[in-house]
């Protein structure tokens, strides 16, 4: 069995107690950046993995998702944010460069222009799959999508003068909770295996939740943000999958095959009796 994890701090409060040995895993883990997990679970290089949500929609009919596991948020996200050198209303026909790493957060922010803020940027995909934060100067754009740990570092820069949450900017739009990765399951791996590492997970999840506090330290140390910031952080993020989460997740992917970004897909869960 081989287990996708993102290498962000925001899986901190799941992954943690496997990491420091506190959960044993039955399966070897794979860390990689949202796009690189999506591509190994879509090519059958991992039974398992948090995926980007969009990557879902996008292969539903091969993955299973586990019941009740995501990271979601119910407002500000902080780790996925639009950093503009001008109001988001004047990037029309500008140049939005996508550093992010993540289809979910692209797919959101498409909606978002095209939607919401009556924009059309023009996007430019940066050849980097991470950003490389002291670098952006460099590079032509108005605005830039950077997402995870980067995201963080950066807002504690300031060094651009309009930053947009996009957690907050689809609640204030819709009301809903945002979902951005779950946790799939190829339809192909043995059931009863993925049953098992899905109750690890949840096992571990409760042992995150219970100490945020250290896995922020952790986190502080990790990606050089201050302590406060990374337990804000963790302490905003949601790693439930509820009605509300589902809710808001099939409206998002509703949205996408509006304007045929993703097939039109239903949510289907791993059976766990």
């Amino acid at each position: 069995m081989r287990l996708g994890r993102i290498g962000y701090i925001n899986c901190y409060p799941i992954y943690g107690a496997i990491d420091r040995g506190i959960i044993p895993l039955a399966a070897e883990l794979v860390t990689g950046t949202p796009s690189e997990l999506n591509d190994l679970l879509a090519a059958g290089e991992l039974d398992l993995s948090v995926v980007s949500a969009v990557e879902y929609a996008r292969n539903a009919p091969d993955y299973a998702l586990l019941p009740d596991l995501a990271i979601s948020c119910d407002g500000p996200v902080r780790s996925v944010a639009l950093f503009s050198r001008r109001p988001v209303g004047q990037l029309d026909g500008r140049t939005v460069l996508l550093t992010a790493s993540s289809r979910t957060a692209v797919g959101l922010l498409e909606l978002l222009c095209r939607d919401v803020w009556n924009v059309r940027p023009h996007f430019a995909q940066a050849r980097a799959e991470a950003p490389d934060l002291d670098g952006l100067s460099h590079l032509p754009h108005e605005a830039v999508l950077v997402i995870g740990d980067a995201a963080l570092l950066l807002a504690a820069r300031h060094a651009y003068p309009h930053r947009y949450d996009l957690g907050a900017e689809w609640k204030r739009w819709t009301g809903l909770p945002f979902v951005f990765a779950v946790w799939a399951a190829r339809r192909s791996t043995d059931a009863a295996a993925v049953r098992h590492i899905y109750q690890t997970l949840l096992a571990s999840r409760a042992w995150g939740l219970a100490h945020v506090d250290e896995l922020a330290a952790a986190a502080a140390r990790a990606c050089n943000v201050e302590r406060a910031t990374c337990l804000q952080y963790l302490s905003g993020l949601d790693y439930a999958l509820t009605d509300k989460h589902r809710a808001g997740l099939t409206d998002f992917f509703r949205r996408l095959a509006a304007r045929g970004l993703v097939p039109d897909r239903s949510l289907r869960f791993l059976q766990v009796a």
